[in-house]
């Protein structure tokens, strides 16, 4: 396909990094000459220094022939202008990146008054990937399918879970879950296990199961499954401001810290429920005044990746509160990893994972029957969402008969309303959602799970 991406910011840069190794035609825009010349020298790209706003850049960009034009510049207002040009240039999709909340009611609004395909909130889905923790703060990271009907929950083997030393087979066999454990991450290592496979502390596994059975699992397992009653978040910025409304709504007791005395009281104005502390959250002496100790849930969610670092892993050290940290930037997430921080948010990587996936589901529509596809473990494995339409190799046959390539699990099967943890002897059948994990890149059709 051809892209366009307006904006060489953090987002614009990830976009670039996921979709340049997929034969995609992309053109970066920005003002910034050395914005465009780095992304352009280090990445597959062609680069134009210009306002993505101008009509003869978006020609020199050859609008025309687009597919897509995402606009992820600093300026709502000019993304939004930027996509309006676009359709009116070209017949292309249009995405773009808004963030102001005064915005917020007007998303349906704008999404269909001015024909755009996509409006993403990054502070928004930061929010509500966070609020999604807090009310299951045994994950460290959820991921959803099946338009919501099916998680894949990341959580930790510590070393009083039943799991720690304990084999995979007898999950089913034992524990009687209907649970799929589809990948686990050691270290460095990536695995998807087999039935012999011997759960360690410190390994991060993550399952696929609906939130019910879930619940069911992490009982059986000993790790706590209980929503947070109250939260202290750590900065007062938009996504705090997201968070706490989602929170109180829930009716969670939430008490915000914030250094900024006019910031503080706009908060109180939006804000009415919610508990609002000016001071410096790096005062130990104001977090323990304000029960840093025994909250239940804190996030750390200030500009400065430091100091959320710095207070997320003293939270970690005074209460038993389920941490978030929130981090703007990934060069040195494999540093991060031996921190031991309980979750990290990357609300950049959160929008572009989003619009990629979007742009992939173009394509699937295209060229094959992937209805989504989602990549994990910074790229390693991927999640794929195949939507049986027709007979096949792979139909009416059951599993355990199938020649399937190695390194690729089938997760789950929804069938209408019913959802499946496949056995043996289960089949996929003509329109069916069928999940599949893997680290084979890439999958374009259902059959391509199949040994040639």
């Amino acid at each position: 396909m051809h892209i366009i991406i307006v904006g060489c910011g953090k987002v614009g840069q990830t976009l670039v990094e996921q979709l340049s190794g997929e034969n995609h035609n992309i053109v970066v825009i920005d003002e910034r000459e050395e914005k465009v010349r780095q992304l352009t020298d280090e990445l597959d790209a062609k680069g134009i220094v210009g306002n993505g706003v101008s009509n003869l850049i978006l020609q020199e960009a050859d609008i025309a022939h687009a597919d897509l034009l995402i606009a992820v510049t600093g300026s709502d207002e000019q993304n939004l202008l930027s996509c309006v040009i676009a359709k009116k240039a070209g017949h292309c999709k249009t995405i773009a990146r808004v963030r102001n909340p005064i915005y917020f009611n007007e998303i349906p609004f704008l999404r269909k008054e001015l024909g755009l395909s996509m409006i993403i909130n990054p502070e928004l889905t930061s929010a509500n990937e966070i609020a999604r923790i807090f009310q299951f703060p045994s994950a460290v990271k959820i991921d959803t399918f099946s338009k919501g009907r099916i998680e894949l929950l990341h959580f930790i083997v510590t070393p009083d879970c039943l799991l720690n030393n304990y084999q995979l087979l007898h999950i089913r066999s034992t524990l009687k879950c209907d649970v799929l454990v589809c990948m686990v991450t050691r270290g460095d290592e990536l695995v998807i296990p087999r039935g012999n496979f011997v759960f360690q502390e410190g390994d991060v596994v993550a399952i696929v199961s609906t939130p019910a059975i879930a619940q069911q699992f992490f009982k059986k397992i000993g790790i706590n499954t209980h929503p947070i009653n109250n939260a202290m978040l750590i900065g007062g910025d938009t996504i705090t401001y997201y968070l706490a409304k989602r929170l109180l709504a829930a009716g969670i007791s939430t008490k915000i810290i914030e250094p900024n005395l006019a910031r503080c009281e706009e908060l109180s104005e939006l804000l009415p429920t919610a508990t609002i502390i000016c001071g410096d959250a790096t005062d130990q002496k104001l977090l323990l005044q304000e029960g840093i100790s025994s909250v239940d849930g804190f996030a750390a969610l200030t500009g400065l990746d430091e100091e959320n670092i710095m207070l997320s892993l003293y939270a970690q050290t005074i209460s038993k509160a389920k941490c978030v940290t929130k981090i703007d930037k990934t060069n040195f997430s494999s540093v991060l990893n031996h921190l031991r921080l309980d979750t990290i948010t990357y609300p950049h990587l959160l929008t572009a994972d989003t619009i990629t996936k979007f742009v992939r589901s173009m394509e699937a529509s295209l060229n094959s029957n992937v209805e989504n596809l989602y990549r994990l473990e910074e790229g390693r494995a991927e999640v794929l969402e195949f939507y049986i339409k027709e007979s096949s190799d792979v139909t009416d046959i059951p599993l355990e008969k199938l020649r399937i390539k190695k390194n690729i699990l089938i997760c789950c099967i929804t069938r209408g309303t019913q959802f499946i943890i496949p056995g043996g002897q289960d089949e996929m059948k003509i329109g069916d959602l069928v999940v599949v994990v893997t680290t084979n890149f890439r999958l374009n059709d259902i059959n391509d799970i199949l040994e040639k």
